[in-house]
């Protein structure tokens, strides 16, 4: 079952999946419109081994494909030489490629999860626009999940981005002073069975240097499988 939602999420989100190895750039409109926070997300890409699918819109396709040198396809079983082969010119270029040169690029560790660890809730749902929530959590349009202290303030919070009816990823923030109590693994953790009873798949992506945010996402239940995602959007 779970299978099955991820590979509909990342079909849907992507425009194909899976793919054969190499890296794949396609075509799909969700690039060229407004994601789950009212902005564009011209190229995203998730691989898993040697498979990389890239999916940026469709009038961007051929540019993408020329600075990788369509590594698509193979000459002598090996990928076309060309900066595709080079992960770092690649994601330096990328943003250019898809129109939108002063965007920055996000390298993420992909996660997703089967079953949510078995830690004790620790938040409630409330609407996003609750007086003294943080900014970023007024971006979502749904209930997010919040940990308050005894007098109502802020401590952590989850909101979750719904990018379609079968991936839903998780976001998460704490105030410094709140750090290292485990609310947010707690936090993750519940909001990640809420996405599995709503029969989605929730996924998790943090910058790979976030070592804090890894923690997080192991004692949440979401493994380091060795996915990777990468793209260009707004912070």
């Amino acid at each position: 079952m779970l299978d099955r939602r991820l590979h509909q999420h990342l079909a849907t989100w992507l425009g194909q999946w899976p793919a054969g190895p190499g890296l794949h750039v396609v075509r799909s409109y969700r690039r060229a419109r407004p994601a789950w926070d009212g902005r564009l997300r011209p190229a995203l890409a998730v691989g898993v081994g040697a498979s990389t699918v890239l999916s940026v819109a469709p009038d961007r396709v051929d540019a993408v494909r020329a600075l990788v040198g369509d590594s698509v396809r193979a000459v002598g079983g090996e990928p076309a030489p060309a900066v595709g082969a080079d992960p770092a010119r690649l994601l330096s270029a990328l943003p250019a490629a898809v129109g939108h040169p002063a965007w920055e690029v996000h390298d993420d560790v992909f996660r997703w999860c089967a079953t949510a660890a078995d830690l004790p809730d620790a938040g409630e749902w409330v609407p996003p626009d609750l007086p003294g929530l943080p900014s970023w959590l007024r971006l979502f349009d749904r209930a997010v999940l919040v940990a308050r202290d005894g007098r109502g303030r802020y401590l952590s919070g989850v909101g979750i981005k719904r990018h379609d009816a079968y991936g839903h990823e998780l976001a998460v923030g704490t105030v410094p002073v709140a750090r290292g109590r485990g609310l947010a693994r707690r936090l993750v953790a519940q909001a990640a069975r809420r996405v599995l009873a709503e029969g989605a798949v929730p996924t998790y992506l943090h910058a790979r240097g976030n070592l804090a945010s890894a923690r997080v996402a192991e004692a949440a239940g979401f493994p380091d499988r060795g996915w990777r995602s990468f793209g260009v959007y707004p912070s």
